[in-house]
């Protein structure tokens, strides 16, 4: 599908299981779900999966499958799955509030650094897992340039982040395809 991939795992990894909950009937939307802080605590991703997913089984056409994320305690071993399942990690560190921080300024980064040193507007297609409208100045400069820049999230993304992308590609139907 991609030959370049940028996954927001936390931002995907969240709105999975707001999804999940709608679908469950936890909640009756997702706008409630996100309201209201409701999740479904059960609904994990496979890195595998997902990883199938954005790249398909040709590992050979992707030049980078990168996964951005806060970096865990040390005797987690979440992103051991994902190293295995083909994902480059690109981790940081929870800021004193133990928020996350440095991720979507660090895929927009990447992303960009990729297209101009090493893509190839004509062949390439560049993947950007997240939904949120903060990639949208990253994707029009990009397009601009004629790169294909791809979004797949939820349905539930940022109207304008969908509006901005070459394609968008929801991911509300494969939610059980994706499931750990």
């Amino acid at each position: 599908m991609a030959d370049y991939v940028y996954v927001d795992n936390s931002n995907l990894y969240i709105e999975g299981r707001r999804v999940s909950a709608v679908v469950q009937g936890v909640s009756e939307n997702i706008y409630d779900a996100m309201r209201d802080g409701i999740f479904d605590h059960g609904y994990t991703i496979s890195f595998g999966k997902l990883h199938e997913f954005l790249c398909g089984s040709d590992k050979r056409a992707i030049k980078r499958a990168a996964l951005f994320g806060s970096r865990p305690p040390p005797n987690d071993g979440i992103w051991t799955f994902a190293q295995r399942a083909g994902f480059e990690l690109h981790l940081e560190d929870r800021n004193f509030r133990n928020k996350e921080k440095k991720i979507d300024t660090g895929i927009a980064t990447l992303l960009t650094k990729d297209a101009y040193k090493s893509g190839d507007p004509h062949e390439d297609v560049f993947v950007l897992v997240a939904g949120d409208a903060d990639y949208v100045p990253t994707i029009n400069e990009l397009k601009k340039d004629g790169y294909f820049v791809e979004v797949v999230f939820w349905d539930h993304a940022s109207r304008e982040l969908k509006e901005a992308a070459s394609r968008f590609v929801g991911l509300n139907k494969h939610l059980e395809n994706l499931r750990l």
